[in-house]
């Protein structure tokens, strides 16, 4: 009996076994999970751009993906038990929103690939080894939130008058990415001859409230917040309490002057979702975290408001406002 296999035949048995795996991995739904420190309806709007942009890429969710949402409602303390609970489902995937959840990420799996929308410093939070090569499951994008809080400074000192004490709010306890941005924040205050005045602010109504009074009582000329989610999640609180008090204010994210804030300057969140997600598809499609480096912001924006400097009767002068990317009237 002749034996041998025609090549026709093992071609056609190969071609048919490729196929057959193309088409399952076609079926595949992929599972995706969302960590943040904040809520729900705090992040929707980039949560929105996130999906709608992964939906351009061709993943739809209920059709090739699913996605697990997890927030931990302003307790950072909750962050591990839900990276672990992601990790447990399990998914394929986790997109996280700051350091703190890309820690816990970390933390609760060296095999997920974890994609950051916008950690200030991945290498000095110790979740890349470097931005070129990450060398691990983390990669994405990086805000430069420390670097821009230098610049608002610079701002707020240009449209100011005879600014002299600057209101820090940020959240209590301690983190990476906050202590990050306070070592640059506090010698770049002293070089203005600022005096910054730090506030804790305990994330509810009545910690908010406080926190205003207690600028309004060291009479400070202005505030400014630390890039934190906890804080854009309570954008709309916090610029009626600027407003209700009448400081100046400078924010790290265009969505407070959306809210009626005064100013904004920093990098375009929303390219920095989109572009989270464009890591997303490359990693569903195969591609490793350990090989895609992390990216850094480059839009940047100005944003000012002038019905809200009315608001509080401050006048920017015509130098800044030349200097704006976007003037709301």
């Amino acid at each position: 009996m002749n034996t041998r296999i025609p090549i026709w035949l093992l071609a056609t048995v190969f071609l048919t076994t490729v196929s057959l795996a193309d088409a399952q991995q076609a079926g595949k739904i992929f599972r995706i999970g969302f960590l943040d420190a904040s809520t729900a309806s705090g992040t929707a709007v980039l949560v929105a751009v996130l999906r709608q942009e992964l939906s351009k890429l061709g993943w739809l969710e209920g059709k090739n993906i699913s996605i697990d949402y997890r927030f931990a409602e302003q307790k950072i303390e909750r962050l591990p038990e839900l990276a672990a609970e992601l990790v447990r489902l399990p998914v394929d995937l986790i997109v996280v929103t700051g350091a703190p959840p890309a820690l816990a990420a970390k933390g609760a799996t060296t095999t997920v690939p974890v994609v950051m929308t916008t950690v200030s410093d991945p290498v000095g939070a110790g979740l890349v080894l470097s931005l070129a090569r990450p060398g691990g499951n983390v990669t994405g994008l990086s805000g430069l939130a420390p670097e821009l809080n230098t610049k608002r400074l610079e701002i707020l000192k240009d449209v100011v008058p005879n600014l002299a004490r600057l209101g820090l709010l940020r959240p209590p306890g301690a983190s990476i990415g906050r202590d990050l941005q306070l070592k640059e924040l506090r010698p770049a205050a002293m070089s203005l001859k600022l005096k910054l005045e730090e506030i804790e602010t305990q994330l509810d109504a009545k910690g908010f409230e406080s926190a205003f009074q207690t600028a309004k009582q060291k009479h400070v000329n202005a505030i400014m917040t630390t890039n934190a989610t906890s804080f854009f999640a309570e954008r709309k609180r916090i610029v009626e309490l600027a407003a209700k008090y009448r400081l100046p204010a400078i924010y790290p994210q265009k969505e407070f002057v959306v809210e009626g804030g005064l100013m904004f300057y920093g990098a375009d969140n929303d390219d920095l979702y989109r572009r989270a997600a464009v890591y997303v598809d490359k990693i569903l499609k195969g591609a490793k975290p350990a090989d895609l480096p992390v990216q850094q912001a480059t839009k940047f924006e100005f944003v000012i408001n002038l019905k809200a400097a009315k608001q509080i009767g401050l006048t920017i002068p015509v130098r800044v406002l030349e200097r704006a990317n976007e003037v709301i009237k």
